[in-house]
This record gives C-alpha cells, structure tokens and sequence, in this order.
C-alpha cells in the first residue's frame, strides 16, 4: 500500500525536487495535495502529471488552502516547504493530526518551536527535519540519541565567505543570489549569504534535539560536503556527507528511519571531491548570525521578531530599497526595540510576527 504524502510549497526549489524524489518510487508514494502561493499555473501542471486529487494557491485560494493540504485525510506525510512564517499553522495542524512532518519550513520551529513540539506530542505526529544539516544530525543520532554532547552545524559561507566585511556591506542583489555550492529559492539564497539562515537552524537544532545553544556550533565549509557533525559524550564524531543535494534527505525524511535504494543522486568520491576545509565563522562579516543566535537563547518571542525583521528586511533588499548591509541594522533594530514575552500560545507568537514587520516596514519606509 503507498503511503499519500502532500507538498506544500510544491513549485519552489523545495517542492520540486520532492516530486523527482517521489516519482522515482510510485510503488512507495503517491500525490494526494498540492500547494504553491503564486505559481497558479505551474500547480496546475503539477496536479495534473501527478494525479493530486486537490490542489489549493495561496494567492487564488488564500492560505487557509496550506491548512487543508496539511491535514486532507489521504496525507500520512506532509512535505513543508513553504517559505516564511506563512507555514506555521499547517505545520501545527499537520502534527495536531498525526502526520510526519518533513519539515523545511524553519520558520516553524524558530518562531514557535515549544507550540510545534507540544503539538507533535498531543496529536502523535512526528518532525523528521529536510534541511540538509539537520537530517545529517538525524542520520547521525540515530539509535544513540542521548549519548550526543554537542552539534556542528556546516555553512557554505555563501558568496561572501572571504569578502571583506566593508565589501558585504555593499553587496549588491545580483551578488547575493551568485550562490557558490546550493540552488535555492531568492530568499534562502540571500539567508545564506548573510547566515541569517544558519542561525535560524541552530534555533531549529535547539527545538529538534533537545540541546543547549552551548552544545550547538557552526562552521563555514565552503566544499558544502559534510553536512553536520555529531560529538558524543565520550568525544567521538560521527559525520553525514555527500554531494550537495535536497534530494537525499528528503528520501531519507519520508523514509526515516528505514533507507530504500535510490539511483537518484550523485555518489560521493573522496578521491574527486579533493582537499575539504573548515572556517570559523567571521563575525564582523556576517553579524546576522550573531543576531539570530542571540534571539534563539533569549527565546520566548524572539526568534518570531528576528524571523519577521529579517524576512521584511530580505524583501526590501530584493526589491531595491535598502542595502545589503541594512538587513543586521534592521533585525537588530526590531530586537533591540522588542521586550520578549512567553511563547504561550499561537496568538502572542503572531502578534510579535506582526509587530516586527511593522516595526521593520516603517523602518524600510522611503
């Protein structure tokens, strides 16, 4: 019997490499919902080649369409792939319903991640992470979780891994999206070259593996080949490698924790990949990440107020109003001016969403 998975956020980068995944196993899976938010036409190529018996757009349907995809009662598995905080409540609804969770939404965990885990607890379902870090983790810890000391999480370092931090500070959007080793969707792609996306995932290691933000590092590594490291207690490390590529642990999160034999991604040569290198992270250059980490220990309310500022700040960048090196000034700026509160509920977790970007609107305003 195939297992009925729904893939929210279909037409991004996220979203399509699922559907190769999933079409070279029809024997395993099979389409049952399909979301985009403005790619209408696209979705509905998908839906079509695919069968998906509903497909919903955020933009023609609004976005309770991610709700219904999220729970449609022929989903065992619910791929997130949506970006921003818009994919938080299908992510609560998904677990609140039983469902695996696949989760490439960050948001989710960064902006609510006591609200996520509570949901997965009360409702049954399970969190199995897509981010390549995150799922190296997962693959890593798996059978000896409560043996791990410490986390590595890798960056690529983006564009602007040995730019001086004057010259970032000027970057222009072309230069931002130039990314050296991943294809990703505008946004992600801008996240990673100010790090902002790494910090959002040491917020999200925190919430998936249950660890102090002092057993949680990063470290550039430019050749994007190992993926995370795992320290156990009595100072072992165990490391996740391959090829860059989503298609991997997103086989790996709706399979989890079996593996099944796929022809579809490159196979690692350590002979071909050559030397590997390790950086640390430079803080004068990439203050963001800083921002982000520091957000993720305060908690509470927080991590939704660096998510918002910064998802605001990315989207005025793209579109010309501010500068690359406005994007920290900006974040810092909202959390600076933002007093956390607990994370008790969906609606103190919303308001501070709203708050930031407000803050942060006004702030971007000509």
């Amino acid at each position: 019997m195939t297992v009925g998975v729904a893939i929210l956020g279909s037409t991004g980068s996220i979203g399509t490499c699922a559907l190769r995944v999933l079409e070279r196993h029809p024997d395993r899976f099979r389409v049952v919902a399909l979301t985009s938010h403005t790619s209408v036409d696209a979705l509905a190529r998908q839906a079509a080649a695919v069968g998906a018996p509903f497909s919903g757009s955020v933009t023609a349907d609004g976005p309770d369409c991610l709700v219904e995809a999220a729970t449609h009662p022929d989903a065992d598995i619910v791929i997130n792939a949506v970006v921003g905080a818009v994919g938080l409540e299908a992510t609560l609804a998904a677990l609140e319903g039983g469902k695996r969770v696949a989760l490439a939404n960050k948001e989710s965990l960064v902006m609510a991640g006591e609200l996520v885990m509570g949901a997965a607890a009360r409702g049954g379902g399970e969190i199995i992470p897509i981010d390549s870090e995150h799922s190296a983790v997962l693959q890593c810890i798996s059978g000896h979780p409560a043996a791990v000391a410490r986390l590595i999480l890798t960056a690529s370092g983006g564009p602007f891994r040995d730019w001086p931090a004057d010259r970032v500070r000027g970057a222009t959007v072309a230069e931002a999206l130039r990314h050296p080793t991943w294809r990703m969707g505008r946004k992600i792609t801008v996240d990673s070259a100010t790090l902002a996306n790494k910090a959002l995932e040491v917020i999200e290691a925190h919430f998936l593996f249950g660890l102090a933000y002092e057993a949680i590092d990063a470290v550039v590594h430019p050749q994007s080949i190992v993926h995370g490291f795992v320290e156990f207690v009595d100072g072992s490390i165990l490391a996740q490698m391959g090829y860059p590529s989503m298609e991997l642990p997103i086989l790996y999160a709706l399979t989890h924790p079996d593996r099944v034999p796929d022809a579809g991604v490159r196979r690692y040569d350590p002979v071909a990949a050559g030397t590997l290198t390790f950086e640390p992270v430079r803080p004068e250059a990439f203050p963001t990440f800083a921002l982000g980490v520091a957000a993720g220990r305060a908690g509470g309310t927080a991590p939704a107020v660096f998510n918002a500022a910064n998802e605001v700040a990315v989207a005025a960048f793209l579109t010309g109003r501010i500068t690359f090196g406005r994007i920290p000034e900006l974040i810092d700026s909202a959390l600076s001016s933002h007093a956390p509160e607990r994370a008790e509920s969906l609606g103190t977790v919303t308001l501070a969403d709203r708050w930031a970007r407000a803050h942060t609107e006004a702030e971007t305003a000509p």
